[in-house]
């Protein structure tokens, strides 16, 4: 990955059905282990991308489908904590990449793992109203809210880099969803890279259902497709690993 001196290098990584289905929207099977039929290769990327993070932002939907979850390498592949924390000691980071939860309305359960877990630091960032809405309850006091202004409804994707910025935390952004948390950073042109990994089964979709795919919320017209250049491609058993670079606006 190219350094990250000079601008915020920011990417994101999902897991795909053969049909375009990341996520099954099915309480207790919303998160991505039912699309990649729990790959450890999957789990060990998830965890390679962590780790050279700086900064891993999700959305509450996120948060929902997996609220037991710590945003860490060695949280989503705990067979590899060690490797994990040598490569970050050798990129000279800090122990785990900073947590940055997304939250327009601030109605988020302060009480969940990712909030209170010593094992990493994590920010929410919300709209002016979503800021009221949490300062109406006991937060824990090093859990920081940063509040967006003049922003109503949805936090702009450049808003969210800008609060990051200012955090000093680094310039490596991982966004690890929701889809229409990405489908924002699309829309605006704000991606460097994708990584998605191609599982080999078909999930299928009922006219009108809940399954979700990439990107939800934006539909680009033909002109304007978000077209990217494949960098890299790896195969993990039946799973396929791509790499694709996209041109910042």
């Amino acid at each position: 990955m190219p350094p990250a001196h000079a601008r915020q290098h920011v990417f994101s990584n999902f897991v795909s059905t053969l049909d375009g289905v990341v996520s099954l929207q099915v309480r207790g099977h919303a998160g991505g282990g039912d699309i990649s039929g729990f790959s450890i290769q999957d789990r060990m990327v998830m965890g390679l991308l962590r780790a050279i993070a700086d900064v891993v932002i999700v959305g509450t939907g996120t948060l929902e489908a997996d609220p037991q979850h710590v945003w860490t390498p060695e949280g989503i592949c705990p067979d590899l904590a060690d490797d994990y924390r040598a490569l970050r000691l050798a990129l000279r980071k800090r122990s785990a990449p900073l947590n940055v939860l997304v939250s327009g309305s601030g109605r988020i359960d302060l009480d969940l793992p990712v909030f209170t877990s010593s094992r990493v630091q994590t920010v929410v960032i919300t709209t002016t109203a979503g800021a009221k809405q949490l300062a109406r309850r006991k937060t824990p006091p090093w859990l920081e809210i940063h509040a967006v202004p003049r922003c109503r409804r949805m936090v702009p994707p450049s808003s969210i880099l800008d609060a990051v910025g200012r955090m000093n935390a680094g310039n490596r952004i991982l966004i690890e969803g929701g889809p229409q948390l990405l489908g924002e950073f699309y829309a605006r042109r704000l991606m460097d890279e994708q990584f998605l990994t191609l599982a080999p089964q078909v999930a299928g979709r009922e006219y009108g259902d809940a399954r979700i795919s990439l990107v939800m919320g934006q539909a680009f017209p033909p002109s304007g497709m978000r077209w990217g250049a494949l960098s890299d491609v790896r195969r993990g058993g039946g799973h396929l690993f791509l790499r694709y670079t996209f041109r910042r606006a």
